[in-house]
Parts: structure tokens; C-alpha cells; sequence
């Protein structure tokens, strides 16, 4: 590369820049840019130049001029891959420049070929957009853009990056999204620095071990909310539906007693875990041990005869109490259950039963104090 076209040496401006009271960061970094752009040509070393000062400026300069240097830097085919990363990191309105860039880009190299399918240009920002997902210097508010994408290439590329923190509303969108995703939820469940109760959504998915952890941390707050009395008969109307093998009014009747959609049971893609599923349900709604193994034995002929499948069935019945495991369900639902069954609501009196409209209320009887025993009198001498 001539001298004419190097890049000129800017040291003396960067010893400026440490000056608290010049801020000369955003002119380095813009002026760089242009200078880099303008060249007639780009060799290895020029590049490797630009890409270590503006890697270097990038995360200390203000959000207009990184907006500025990546609409100048997205569209440009010769520009740093790890420049364009770290902009994108930033997130917000600089990682929208980057993919607009880069998109325009895409179309642009299209012209004068044969329209395909407009469906064809989607693979392009997504495969971007996971590349910026796996970058460990991601800024919050870049985890907190790329979160709202709701793409699995883009989820699972968040949760595999170590490098970031994942709390807040991120990974409740990605704990959620995963309920209905296993493999993203196989991931966020083999992360260490993930809490246990953000993965009680999770919980079908566990190994033994990350359930123990999930069901001690939902068991600490499920004991202060009080659970409503186990309705009459409802342990022998389940049991008389599984002896008939009649799954769906199982679940219909199981579904009505918690206060959930009828088809919750399909809330799960994986079979085996729907059957972890229904056990924390007969769990939540008041079943004896002896009432769910019955269950277990008889409903499904398929799991009957596994001894092993039955065994962890009622190892994961065994292992909540009843309060964790209405808590549990309804962090694996993301719906609340319901406070009182049916039956509650269904009042008997008797004849003798008297009513009263308004706010009157008949006082409580007060119970009659016990008599003395009389002592007789004594007869005068």
C-alpha cells in the first residue's frame, strides 16, 4: 500500500481524548471511518489498523455517532466483521443500522437476478441476527432487542452465550418461549448462573438433580398461601375414570377441579412429560399416594407395565407437597389455579335452615352455661 494511501497516524489526537475535559472520541472515530471508506484501497494492514481503533472507540462514544458510523460501515462490502460486531452489540438503533445495512446489502447484490420466492431473504437477518446473539460483549439493551426476536436461531444463540447475563424480562421471554421448545430449554436448564425459580417453567424438562433445586425454591413461598379443602369424591370419580381407561374425561374432570383449559395436558409437546405433568397435577388437587399409584397402574396400559416409568412417576408425586405442587403447575402453565372447586359453591341446607337477606346475619347461639350441682340442705337438729 503507498504511503499517499495509509491511514494517517492519529496518536496525537488520542492523547487528546484521555483529557477528561475533551471528548474527542466521536471525531476519531468518525473521522477514521470516512478516511477508511475513501481509500483506494484497503490492504491487510489498514484493516487490522481500523479495526483495532474502532473496536477500541466504538464502546465509549455516544449512541449517535455509532449510528452514524454503522450506516456508513453496514452497506460496505469491505468492512470489519468485528467492527460491524461490535456496533451491533450495542444494540437499539444501532444494531437496527447494522441489519438495515446489511439487508439493503443483500438486495442490492440480488438486482438483475430472477425474483424467487420473497421468503428466500428472511435467512439473512436471522442468520445476522443469531451471530450477534452469540457475541459475549452483547450490552443489556442489545440481550434486552434481541430477546424480543422471538426466532429460535436467535434464542437459542442467546442461550448458549456464555459470555452475557441472562435475568429480567430476557429470560422470562426465553423461559417462556422454551416451554414449548426443548431444545432451548435443555439449554437455559445446563446453564450454572441461572436461578432455580426463573426455570420452574422448566421443570418436565430437568434432570433429577435441577428439579430438586427448582421444586426446594418453589417450596420456600408455596407454604404461605393457604391450598383450598380436597373436594369430596373427587379421589373416587378419578380412579373410576382410570379403571374405564377414559384419559380424556380424566383430564376433563382433573382440568374443571383446578380451574384450568381442558386441554392443558397438551400444554407439553413430549409425551413422557406429560405424564410427569398430570402427576404434578393429581398432586395439586389433593390425590392420596395410594389414589395416584392406582392411576399410574391403570390409565395408560403403555406406562402400567414399565415398573421403572411407574417408579419415577411416583417419585415426582412423592416429592411435592401439595402447595409446591400447585405452585409448580401453575409456573408450568403460566395460568393460576383456582382458589375454590366447584363443589364449594354447591350449597346444602336443611329444612330447619333459616335465611336472612342483606348484611343480616343471625347471631351464633350461645351454648347455655352448665348447671350447679345443688347441695341439699341440712336438716335442723
Amino acid at each position: 500500500m503507498p504511503a499517499s494511501d495509509a491511514l494517517p497516524d492519529l496518536s496525537g489526537l488520542l492523547e487528546l481524548s484521555r483529557i477528561e475535559q475533551l471528548d474527542l472520541k466521536p471525531v476519531i472515530l468518525r473521522v477514521q471511518t470516512d478516511l477508511y471508506l475513501r481509500a483506494p484501497r484497503r490492504d491487510r494492514a489498514a484493516r487490522e489498523t481500523f479495526t483495532s481503533l474502532a473496536c477500541g472507540l466504538i464502546p465509549t462514544v455516544d449512541q449517535e455517532t455509532a449510528c452514524i458510523v454503522a450506516e456508513k460501515l453496514a452497506g460496505h462490502p469491505e468492512a470489519p466483521q468485528a467492527v460491524l460486531d461490535a456496533l451491533a452489540a450495542r444494540g437499539g438503533p444501532v444494531r437496527a443500522a447494522i441489519l438495515a445495512g446489511r439487508a439493503a446489502g443483500a438486495v442490492h447484490v440480488g438486482v438483475g437476478d430472477p425474483p424467487d420466492d420473497a421468503g428466500e431473504e428472511a435467512p439473512l437477518p436471522a442468520m445476522l441476527t443469531a451471530r450477534l446473539a452469540s457475541l459475549p460483549s452483547l450490552r443489556r439493551e442489545a440481550i434486552e432487542d434481541l430477546s424480543r426476536d422471538g426466532r429460535p436461531e436467535v434464542d437459542l444463540a442467546l442461550a448458549l452465550n456464555r459470555g452475557i447475563v441472562l435475568a429480567g424480562a430476557p429470560l422470562r421471554r426465553l423461559v417462556d418461549r422454551a416451554r414449548r421448545a426443548p431444545d432451548l430449554a435443555y439449554v437455559l436448564l445446563a446453564r450454572g448462573d441461572l436461578p432455580p425459580p426463573d426455570l420452574a417453567p422448566l421443570y418436565l424438562y430437568a434432570d433429577p438433580a435441577r428439579r430438586e433445586a427448582i421444586v426446594r425454591a418453589v417450596e420456600a413461598t408455596a407454604g404461605l398461601r393457604p391450598c383450598p379443602p380436597v373436594p369430596r369424591g373427587l379421589g373416587a370419580t378419578l380412579t373410576a375414570l382410570s379403571t374405564d381407561r377414559d384419559v380424556a374425561a380424566f383430564v376433563s374432570t382433573l382440568a374443571n377441579y383446578l380451574g384450568l383449559p381442558q386441554d392443558f395436558i397438551t400444554a407439553v409437546e413430549e409425551a413422557a412429560a406429560r405424564y410427569d405433568l398430570l402427576a404434578v397435577a393429581m398432586r395439586a388437587v389433593g390425590l392420596h399416594e395410594d389414589e395416584a399409584v392406582y392411576v399410574f397402574l391403570t390409565l395408560n396400559q403403555g406406562v402400567a407395565c414399565s415398573a421403572q416409568r411407574v417408579s419415577a412417576l411416583v417419585s415426582v408425586f412423592r416429592s411435592l407437597t401439595r402447595a409446591t405442587a400447585r405452585d409448580l403447575l401453575a409456573a408450568l402453565l403460566d395460568s393460576p389455579l383456582a382458589e375454590r372447586t366447584p363443589e364449594l359453591y354447591r350449597p346444602y341446607h336443611g329444612p330447619e335452615a333459616s335465611f336472612r337477606h342483606g348484611g343480616e346475619r343471625a347471631a351464633p347461639r350461645r351454648a347455655s352455661m352448665p348447671l350447679l350441682p345443688v347441695r341439699p340442705a341440712r336438716e335442723a337438729n
